[in-house]
């Protein structure tokens, strides 16, 4: 896969697919219409390109600064690459981007820069300046500006009632299995393995304390979950934490992951954890003792799923 940032930097001659849009999660009512596309594209020997846009409009036209996001670019990019997306387009969207006119984003945009002559979109999907273009109105641009339009039919799309919003909100209270069940896939963290205050080994449990890479990156609910990630190609379980550690600290939120059988020094790598299942919130206990006890019966039922898998 090719990934371009930014419409200027897009050079490509090759006539494409396309589809747009945010697909924040790359969730798998995003996969309806992104296997469409891919499908098409090959069929038809063109290019399957996606145009996406960084920041989130919403944190640019609304200043929706809390607004958090399933997937950060590296995250999409790997996923989108993995499902077979030829052609992945990051384009900065500003102020000035979202008062083009339907017209200039059609004719200048998807036509004169991307070379489209297909767009794939969803029922609903609106563009142009304050969003006043629909379906129509791309159809009718394609029969001046020859290419055609496949619109993904209102009951593929709500047959699987799934939406980044309702992944967003599942985290956020700590129903991982909803939107791991939304998403197709455990929901992820990336970030680099930094010092923490050492507590974790001082409980007999040794910690990697992970730094989130991007700050827009959401963070479930505070709790302890079982993960998995790679190191050196191989696949590493343990429990994580995410919260204060009121026992023992109290202060701030941490990431905190103790991994099963491992003891390699991963200080500056870059992890990417994979969040597998719930086990508990995280609670305050009244001794350091009953919390290295809770941890070992955390240990044991990461375990006990572990071997389900």
């Amino acid at each position: 896969m090719i990934t371009i940032k930014g419409l200027p930097n897009y050079d490509i001659k090759t006539p494409a697919v396309v589809t747009i849009g945010t697909f924040d999660g790359v969730h798998i009512g995003h996969r309806i219409i992104l296997n469409r596309l891919i499908a098409d594209a090959r069929s038809h020997g063109m290019q399957a390109t996606l145009l996406t846009f960084f920041p989130h409009p919403r944190m640019v036209l609304q200043k929706d600064s809390n607004l958090k996001l399933l997937n950060s670019i590296e995250e999409k990019s790997d996923i989108l690459r993995e499902i077979g997306l030829d052609c992945l387009v990051i384009h900065p969207f500003t102020r000035s981007f979202s008062r083009l006119t339907a017209t200039q984003f059609v004719r200048d945009k998807l036509v004169g820069v991307l070379h489209a002559k297909k767009v794939i979109i969803g029922y609903d999907h609106r563009f142009g300046r304050n969003r006043n273009a629909n379906i129509q109105d791309l159809q009718a641009f394609g029969n001046l500006l020859d290419f055609s339009v496949e619109e993904i039919p209102v009951q593929e799309i709500d047959e699987v009632s799934v939406s980044s919003t309702k992944i967003r909100k599942a985290l956020e209270t700590g129903d991982l299995q909803t939107a791991n069940e939304y998403l197709g896939y455990s929901y992820m963290l990336s970030g680099t393995v930094i010092r923490g205050k050492g507590l974790g080994k001082q409980l007999g449990f040794p910690t990697a304390n992970l730094q989130i890479a991007a700050d827009y990156k959401l963070i479930p609910a505070g709790g302890v979950y079982l993960v998995s990630t790679s190191v050196d190609g191989k696949t590493v379980y343990g429990m994580m934490n995410i919260g204060s550690n009121p026992t023992v600290d109290g202060t701030g939120q941490h990431i905190e992951i103790h991994f099963f059988d491992f003891d390699k020094n991963l200080y500056g790598q870059a992890l990417r954890v994979s969040l597998l299942d719930r086990l508990r919130d995280e609670q305050k206990f009244e001794s350091v003792e009953a919390l290295k006890a809770q941890l070992e019966k955390d240990r044991l039922q990461s375990l006990e799923l572990i071997a389900k898998r």
